[in-house]
């Protein structure tokens, strides 16, 4: 996230950041500057504030504003515009009234801890490989990096170890406003060119980076990063991290479902993939099986259908794919019309295929859909789709055309 060109406290007249002077604020209390309805909503300004508003691809915190009283206005958002900072509420406040603001903390700490990893990651990137994390996204439910260069295999893992590692040394996580000259002679990631106003975050030996955000206070507050995905994006590498309360939970959800499955299996929980490439091997054995005996058995039935003028109807529970294919084929050599198939569908519909050895069944088949509110198509001699009807429906219908 890029530095915005405004140093912390009140001294330009607007709003305080108390999180800038300590973002492991949880409550505080303010005076509210302004009120006005947006909405359904209010959009407050206060004094000062420890809410860090929406910005550089992180979401806003939420929380309460309780006035005297006890009343409380639920913060559900926080927006940055012009320079002011604005809180949405639920319901208003008097101006003038002091209010005691209390953070959703878990949401704050846990943002903290994606974006101290982020910065982490991105800075042993750069420096292992020189690529520059080019966009940045920080929601509730997972963080995004990309960075302008794909990775050799092996890479992401190795950078995990040493990000990790970063994360057990308990670094110092530090952040100033360096002056003009100071700026002038730091390396520091940035994707804007700002020479005033810039706050730094440094992670010593790590990263130093131009940052507006609330950062954990050492790097030991972080628990864990854990690489969670990584794909090719616009020629480069998306990259998704998952840090502390995240990667536990996601961790805790992965070992439930391995436990499940190894209670399926009868297997134990380090030995679930083998277990499931063996039933996947057997399983290909007997489609394979199914597929030799569902051909044989609709040879059996087209065998058993006598020759005729008329069309064919048949509504089949046992085959399906290439079998029920074959079984339309062979019906349509037994008729001068035309053979239609039809499989019931788990969702109350029917699976069809018509075929004709002397007959065009593209018109039937769009006329059928229009009537069975179905879709589908194919060659003159044969066509499939699906439709929604009752039986007897169809029945009369394909022996009235």
């Amino acid at each position: 996230m890029e530095a915005k060109k405004l140093k912390p406290g009140a001294e330009d007249g607007r709003t305080r950041r108390l999180y800038y002077e300590d973002s492991h604020m949880r409550e505080f209390d303010a005076q509210v500057l302004d009120c006005r309805k947006h909405g359904e909503r209010w959009l407050v300004r206060l004094d000062q504030t420890a809410f860090f508003p929406e910005g550089g691809g992180q979401c806003a915190d939420t929380g309460v504003l309780t006035v005297e009283g006890g009343e409380q206005a639920a913060v559900y958002d926080v927006q940055e515009r012009e320079g002011e900072i604005v809180h949405e509420t639920g319901s208003p406040l008097e101006v003038g009234s002091t209010v005691h603001g209390i953070l959703d903390w878990e949401q704050r700490f846990s943002n903290m801890q994606q974006h101290t990893g982020e910065h982490i990651v991105s800075g042993l990137v750069h420096r292992m490989y020189g690529y520059d994390n080019v966009g940045f996204h920080l929601g509730r439910d997972e963080v995004t990096m990309d960075f302008n260069g794909l990775f050799p295999e092996g890479a992401l893992e190795e950078i995990e170890e040493k990000a990790n590692k970063a994360v057990w040394d308990n670094l110092a996580v530090l952040a100033s406003f360096p002056d003009k000259e100071e700026l002038e002679r730091i390396e520091y990631r940035s994707k804007l060119n700002l020479d005033e106003g810039v706050r730094i975050v440094t992670i010593p030996g790590v990263d130093a980076c131009a940052c507006c955000a609330p950062h954990v206070s050492r790097t030991g507050e972080i628990g864990c990063i854990k690489i969670a995905d990584s794909q090719h994006y616009k020629g480069g590498t998306r990259v998704t991290i998952l840090c502390g309360t995240r990667a536990l939970a996601d961790y805790q959800k992965k070992q439930e479902s391995v436990r499940k499955i190894s209670i399926l299996l009868s297997a134990k929980q380090e030995e679930t993939a083998k277990s499931v490439g063996r039933m996947k091997e057997e399983l290909g054995r007997c489609k394979e099986a199914y597929a030799a005996v569902s051909g044989k058995l609709a040879c059996c039935q087209a065998e058993a259908i006598p020759y005729t003028s008329n069309n064919i109807c048949l509504f089949e529970e046992l085959l399906e794919g290439k079998a029920l294919r074959r079984l339309a084929g062979d019906a349509a050599d037994r008729t001068d019309g035309l053979a239609a198939v039809f499989s019931a569908r788990p969702d109350g519909g029917y699976d069809y295929i018509l075929a004709g050895k002397n007959r065009d069944v593209r018109e039937v088949c769009r006329d059928m859909n229009e009537r069975f509110a179905g879709r589908g198509g194919g060659s003159a001699q044969m066509a499939q789709g699906c439709i929604r009807g009752r039986r007897k429906e169809i029945e009369e219908y394909i022996y009235g055309i």
